[in-house]
């Protein structure tokens, strides 16, 4: 399995960005997806997922109603769209899946992970 994150750049505040992550080896269904990131001197964090049967979204609080995470299947790629950034955000941001039957939220749970992708929002 191999995860290939994208589309992380500079972005003034209150700007937007869409970051993707190409997946090959693994469908999406039935497994869980999810994005998390690391800010320097931080651990890193949940911030979106999504799960299947039932189809289901989830965010962290920091990002909700900010952030939404996507998937086109066609593609194999997942999507973490982000508006009105805050330069809280600045991070690297990685795309994540866990095995069957778990449902992403802790960086621990995921077996499979993408590169990263800088993510910059000034001031």
């Amino acid at each position: 399995v191999q995860l290939q994150a994208s589309g992380g750049g500079l972005v003034q505040a209150g700007g937007s960005l869409t970051l993707a992550c190409v997946v090959s080896g693994r469908t999406f269904s039935p497994y869980s997806w999810g994005w998390f990131r690391q800010a320097p001197g931080k651990e890193r964090e949940f911030v979106a997922r999504f799960n299947w049967n039932p189809y289901s979204t989830y965010y962290a609080d920091s990002v909700k109603g900010r952030f939404t995470i996507s998937r086109d299947n066609a593609k194999n790629t997942l999507y973490l769209l982000m508006y009105s950034l805050k330069p809280e955000d600045t991070a690297v941001y990685y795309c994540a899946t866990a095995p069957r039957g778990t449902s992403l939220f802790r960086p621990d749970q995921a077996d499979y992970w993408g590169q990263g992708t800088l993510v910059t929002v000034s001031s």
